[in-house]
């Protein structure tokens, strides 16, 4: 009686097996990794971004010192006009949606198709993400990762939390992060502080903050400033 030979598709079989298995273990530890870090996170405040490491090795590179400045300030001790500046620069369906503004993303994508400067349609919830758990950057891959972990900390974290680690990490100037600081840096007081026209300037400067600076508002930044006050004027409540 003859033996039967291996067919050429079963003699591959344990290569392919294999390399399926460990690209499911890989996937399966990610997603452990990644929920556990931002189930953590809903009670730890983040100690240290990665854009924060990334600008300090950009400082050093160019001969500067090392500059974090950040003072972590808890929800209910932040100024309401700090809260309602952001939104009404960034997100103003901030608690309506689960994490996309779809209209915005259109409207992004619509801009960006006709070949005019390159436009986002990031809410807080994405920025969050992106602050918190990723590296800066436009490629497909990193807003792939920016969409996967927006969904966790919808899931996750209220939107009170979202709002209170966005405020506290987000870059607000060279060195500076977080509300707190940045009130500090440009006023000279606490966030708590903040008044509604201060709040608007800094929240103007969100964009771009590195270049903008409340300091020396140019007259784009103010015109800014006043859409983002009357957009407050108009919000309705913040109900957390």
């Amino acid at each position: 009686m003859s033996k039967r030979r291996p067919s050429k598709s079963n003699s591959k079989n344990p290569l392919s097996k294999k390399i399926i298995n460990i690209v499911s273990k890989v996937f399966l530890y990610f997603l452990f990794v990644s929920i556990i870090w931002v189930i953590a996170y809903r009670f730890i405040n983040p100690p240290l971004t990665l854009l924060m490491a990334l600008r300090n090795i950009e400082r050093k590179a160019d001969g500067k010192s090392f500059k974090t400045e950040k003072k972590w300030v808890d929800f209910k001790d932040m100024s309401n006009n700090m809260k309602r500046a952001a939104v009404s620069a960034e997100d103003q369906l901030f608690l309506q949606h689960i994490g996309f503004d779809m209209k915005a993303i259109e409207k992004a994508f619509a801009s960006n198709a006709k070949g005019k400067k390159v436009k986002g349609g990031s809410t807080i919830s994405q920025q969050t993400a992106k602050n918190v758990f990723l590296w800066p950057g436009r490629s497909w891959i990193r807003k792939g990762f920016e969409a996967y972990f927006t969904l966790l900390i919808e899931i996750f974290w209220s939107k009170e939390r979202i709002l209170e680690v966005y405020l506290n990490v987000i870059e607000m100037g060279d060195g500076i992060y977080g509300a707190e600081a940045a009130a500090q840096e440009y006023y000279g007081k606490s966030c708590v502080k903040l008044t509604k026209k201060q709040a608007a300037l800094i929240a103007a400067c969100f964009p771009n903050p590195r270049r903008w600076t409340p300091k020396n508002a140019t007259p784009y930044i103010r015109h800014r400033q006043y859409l983002i006050l009357r957009n407050m004027n108009r919000l309705g409540p913040l109900d957390f």
